[in-house]
């Protein structure tokens, strides 16, 4: 059965000038000219993103869209109308946005993090910016503490950034730990934090743990052996310099440089870091 809103693996049932037949055996698919290589011929499979036209009937595209059914995506208003808004999904069709799920007002130009869905009759693709609505609100047993995870930025908030984690949870990632630029839209890697008595999900932008630790004791020693032994990053530098210096948050950068201190491999000031001379 196709998948509507969806890449499907079809085969070519004939070739014309004015378009191909492409067909899962049941259903077919017109696909628009130029779509197929010229090495394509009858019988070939072809991966096609499908979905209804205005006249209801079954249109592929060969074109790697923007958003795919049931996935959250970042997209731009190319128009507007009394009903809703209209999105660039990059096909021959631009996905609606209906203003009933339009969790605030949105505008021609702009880009928004919506979620995909068809409509009751599996047969339209429609895009809501309510995005609580499609979220798992159960990760236990799914997510875990430390796991490494995909992250889309949906919402710059007071307390930080909220993500949608592998295209099915909502997490928090706190502003006083973000030490990169990050914008709604982008798409990232992260680490489970912690899950709140709430039953939400924090989240951080650097890997959690005591491997991380050591990742980084071991990142350090380079960096410092790179710059002739000597980096001005100390206990006291910012955690936006110890950032762009190194892509490490200054919690990580404190912990690892006292376990290298202990360990006698480096010297210590508020803003500098030495190899130790048995280094």
């Amino acid at each position: 059965m196709i998948e509507i809103g969806n890449y499907n693996t079809l085969n070519i049932k004939y070739i014309t000038p004015d378009g191909s037949i492409l067909t899962d055996g049941k259903e077919e698919v017109y696909l628009p000219p130029l779509m197929l290589d010229n090495e394509k011929k009858v019988g070939d499979q072809v991966e096609a993103f499908v979905y209804f036209d205005k006249n209801d009937k079954l249109v592929g595209t060969t074109k790697t869209v923007y958003a795919t059914v049931d996935s959250f995506a970042y997209l731009k208003v190319v128009d507007d109308h009394l009903q809703g808004v209209f999105m660039d999904m990059g096909t021959g069709k631009d996905l609606f946005v209906p203003k009933a799920e339009q969790r605030f007002p949105l505008h021609k130009g702009q880009r928004y993090v919506i979620f995909v869905y068809l409509d009751q009759e599996k047969k339209h693709l429609l895009g809501s910016t309510k995005l609580n609505k499609f979220i798992n609100h159960e990760p236990q047993g799914i997510l875990s503490e430390k796991e490494e995870v995909e992250l889309l930025i949906s919402e710059e908030t007071d307390l930080g950034y909220n993500a949608i984690i592998n295209n099915e949870f909502i997490g928090l990632i706190y502003e006083n730990e973000v030490f990169q630029t990050v914008r709604v839209g982008q798409k990232m890697r992260g680490w489970i934090k912690r899950f709140t008595a709430e039953g939400k999900i924090d989240l951080s932008l650097q890997p959690i743990g005591f491997t991380h630790i050591m990742d980084s004791k071991g990142m350090i020693l380079d960096a410092l052996k790179k710059n002739g032994g000597v980096l001005s990053l100390g206990d006291k530098s910012a955690p936006e310099e110890i950032y762009r210096q190194l892509r490490i948050s200054k919690k990580t950068f404190k912990r690892s440089i006292g376990g290298l201190y202990k360990e006698n491999l480096i010297e210590l000031d508020d803003h500098e870091i030495r190899l130790a001379n048995n280094s």
